[in-house]
């Protein structure tokens, strides 16, 4: 039995899909997008993550009320035990960069981290569906067509 452009068999059942080639076509675009919306979320993430860093790691100056700048060391590298200490002392350094600003960029990059996991892996599996389903497909219709 030749199979039909909308039946797949097996068994001795019929499935009915509606333009096959239709369907692996746009579901693989689906499924490419979803991917790309993936990367996008991580690069996303990777770009906050990088911002963290850039505010944890590198020194800056703090500007102060009669128009000067003071140096300020980088909050990981400072050789003080905490901030309370800086704010004891006066330094202006305290309100530029502050461990809850720190903590907010890296906890803003949690979401769009566990997003870009979740909507990669669903596009990356469905696209390996897609292609397994074609292949079976294929098969299928080439064991069908083959003289018995």
């Amino acid at each position: 039995m030749a199979l039909r452009d909308d039946a797949i068999t097996r068994n001795g059942r019929l499935l009915r899909m509606r333009r096959v080639g239709f369907t692996f076509e746009y579901f693989a675009e689906s499924s490419k997008r979803l991917r790309t919306w993936g990367m996008v979320l991580l690069g996303v993430s990777g770009g906050l993550w990088i911002w963290f860093a850039v505010l944890l790691f590198t020194p800056y100056t703090a500007d102060q009320a009669r128009g000067n700048s003071a140096p300020c060391e980088s909050p990981f590298f400072t050789d003080r035990r905490d901030a309370n200490v800086l704010a004891a002392e006066g330094s202006p350094c305290v309100a530029e960069r502050d461990w809850p600003e720190l903590l907010a960029v890296l906890g803003a990059s949690m979401p769009t981290t566990i997003a870009g996991t979740a909507v990669l892996t669903a596009g990356s599996i469905s696209i390996r569906l897609n292609r397994h389903m074609s292949e079976v497909v294929d098969a299928l219709t080439e064991r069908d067509n083959s003289p018995s």
